[in-house]
């Protein structure tokens, strides 16, 4: 999620972005705390990006994730934010759906993204919300980081 905001802010477009994503399940579905790598997968992007952004314009992405980094594919993932408050920073709201082999674990976050070339992007926590199947009644945090061409899941379902 975060490289494709930083990518839109590279571009100056500030659009937002939303997350829904897919994976295959953890080493076990019954894990609390893992960590899953996020790598952006190429799509259709508009050549003029250079546009201001407006509440309500939206944003969608997709990755492909990994349990380790270079390692094999385990999922992908697809989302959408929409922006929610403009100036610089600007807010954007996200909200996604992470489907695993045990179930679905659903997240939101209202995060702020520095429209700045140059800036960098802070880690952000975004809530888990609920979830299905072994997931079900899921609760905790999802933490994502930077880290070089990948962007790090740390889930934690503890209460």
């Amino acid at each position: 999620m975060l490289r494709s905001i930083r990518t839109l802010a590279a571009l100056g477009a500030g659009l937002a972005a939303a997350g829904t994503l897919v994976v295959s399940a953890p080493a076990s579905a019954q894990e609390d705390d893992f960590t899953l790598y996020a790598r952006e997968v190429a799509g259709d992007e508009e050549e003029d990006q250079q546009q201001v952004p407006k509440v309500g314009d939206t944003f969608s992405f997709a990755d492909d994730l990994f349990q380790e980094k270079g390692g094999e594919k385990v999922g992908r993932d697809g989302g959408s934010c929409t922006v929610v408050r403009t100036g610089n920073p600007l807010d954007i709201q996200c909200l996604g759906t992470f489907v695993l082999a045990g179930g679905q674990i659903t997240a939101q976050v209202l995060m702020s993204v520095p429209l700045e070339e140059t800036a960098e992007l802070p880690a952000f926590d975004a809530s888990v919300t609920g979830g299905t199947g072994d997931y079900r009644g899921a609760t905790g945090q999802i933490h994502f980081t930077e880290d070089g061409d990948y962007q790090k899941l740390d889930f934690d379902l503890g209460n």
